[in-house]
């Protein structure tokens, strides 16, 4: 496994906003060996989704990069349909969580929960 710091090696763009948070949420674990990860996986009405979570496991493969003292995984398998996304964390009134941007979905379904 590379890490790369704050650089597109992921091809994935984490916002301060989201390293913050993840950080964050890391520190009131207690957790400092462990990245958040990407991944794409089929599934959804539109085929394919995203599952992002923390991870302490290291596959073959995996692109890391460091953001803010973050570091993001993508597997091998997901970094093609990753390329150029942005990964942010909204805090509004009318929504909270992390969002992804992605150039590569051409659509998702009326849930939004999956994309093709």
């Amino acid at each position: 496994m590379t890490v790369q710091n704050e650089t597109a090696q992921t091809g994935v763009v984490l916002t301060d906003s989201a390293a913050a948070k993840a950080k964050a949420l890391l520190d009131q674990e207690g957790r400092n060996d462990m990245a958040l990860r990407i991944e794409v996986q089929p599934g959804g009405c539109a085929g394919l989704r995203y599952q992002l979570f923390f991870d302490d496991r290291t596959l073959d493969g995996d692109v890391v990069t460091e953001f803010s003292g973050v570091k993001l995984a993508v597997d091998r398998m997901s970094v093609p349909y990753m390329q150029g996304a942005t990964i942010d964390f909204v805090d509004s009134i009318e929504k909270q969580g992390f969002t992804i941007d992605n150039p590569n979905a051409t659509g998702s379904c009326a849930c939004g929960d999956s994309f093709n």
